[in-house]
């Protein structure tokens, strides 16, 4: 079977890992964890960066960060990932689901004008694959209304936004690590912090609701308990693992990009025949490589391609479910019908793409694609 994911090892881990346990620090925020944060701030000039255990923790760290409370609303899009939300409902609040683009999964800007009222609290955006959304209309719709703004880019190391890094526009940033991403610890995340206001706060929060890393600095003669928090921070182990991968970020996502243009390519006559329709990349965004996908006609279409591929011993997937239809919410959903969003849920394919994806697998994949059409 050619799987959907395989994670990649860059034969450093271990190295690190043994790093790590040996200088006898092994809980968080030590030697490994410094290099991670000092990476990123190097790389693309982020000023507080946070490693957590899950891009789920960073997200629950910005929403007690912004004091989301019960009854403030949250607009987001409802084609994302169950974490976007949890992390506010989990702090009482109303998730408002905006509808896509109707030509990518991103969250469609317009409606987000639709939907502020004087309880909205904080948009999230979701770059949806590594491709940016529109920010510069997010910013100006945010700034007009004074309500922060969440970047959810798990899926978006290593992308742009008219050649500013996605992470460090909005107000906060969350980045995941879990295994499936372009640079894994296995689970892992990251907090960034880009307004200076919060930044203080964020380490406190990260730290169990203690100034503690403060007092290791040397800023304090004792540490206590000021605040609300919980244990968000990861071990060496992870950040040792983590920092591997980083050190081969380039190479990684150079062959992601080059796996997805061979697939784009070899599909441009399905695309010409309007048999599928191909991803989208905005003029705007960069492309890190992390998912491949087209839209099929259908969903029974894609139902029956996805089994012709795993007869084939081929493993591509769906993605996700909008989250207004869930189980969970759709008894609690008022809204109109997000039919953009419905689309992706119902016609979105996502084909195998990781770093050992060897020439023959990808050759398979593509004939058995052509051979389904043909």
């Amino acid at each position: 079977m050619i799987p959907f994911n395989k994670p990649y090892l860059t034969g450093k881990e271990l190295v690190y890992i043994k790093d790590a346990v040996s200088s006898g620090h092994i809980s968080g925020n030590g030697k490994y964890t410094k290099k991670c944060h000092q990476f990123f701030k190097n790389k693309y000039g982020f000023k507080n960066t946070l490693l957590t255990t899950s891009c789920t923790d960073a997200l629950e760290m910005a929403a007690i960060l912004m004091n989301i409370k019960e009854g403030d609303e949250i607009i987001m899009p409802s084609y994302t990932f169950v974490s976007t939300a949890n992390a506010f409902v989990l702090r009482g609040a109303k998730i408002v689901f905006a509808d896509s683009l109707s030509n990518n999964p991103n969250i469609n800007p317009n409606q987000i004008k639709e939907l502020i009222t004087s309880k909205t609290k904080a948009i999230v955006v979701v770059h949806y694959s590594g491709l940016s959304c529109d920010m510069d209309a997010i910013m100006q719709i945010a700034n007009k209304h004074k309500i922060y703004v969440v970047e959810d880019a798990a899926q978006a190391i290593d992308s742009y936004y008219k050649g500013t890094p996605l992470g460090s526009i909005g107000h906060l940033s969350t980045f995941s690590f879990h295994e499936t991403k372009n640079i894994i610890s296995g689970e892992g995340g990251m907090l960034v912090v880009n307004d200076e206001q919060l930044a203080n706060r964020a380490e406190i929060i990260w730290e169990k609701g203690t100034n503690r890393a403060a007092f290791f600095r040397g800023e304090t003669d004792k540490y206590n308990w000021v605040d609300i928090g919980s244990s968000f921070l990861p071990s060496e182990v992870i950040a040792a693992f983590l920092y591997s991968q980083l050190q081969h970020m380039e190479k990684i996502i150079n062959k992601r990009r080059s796996l997805w243009s061979k697939y784009n390519k070899n599909f441009n006559e399905l695309y010409k025949e309007g048999k599928v329709k191909p991803q989208n990349i905005p003029q705007h965004s960069s492309n890190n490589g992390h998912i491949f996908y087209f839209l099929c006609g259908s969903s029974e279409e894609r139902r029956q391609l996805i089994k012709h591929l795993k007869e084939k011993e081929i493993q591509a997937v769906f993605h996700y479910i909008s989250l207004h239809s869930s189980p969970f919410f759709k008894k609690k959903y008022k809204g109109k019908k997000l039919e953009n969003s419905d689309f992706f849920s119902d016609h979105l394919v996502r084909l195998p793409l990781y770093y050992e994806l060897a020439n023959s697998e990808q050759e398979k994949i593509i004939n058995e694609i052509k051979s389904f059409y043909a």
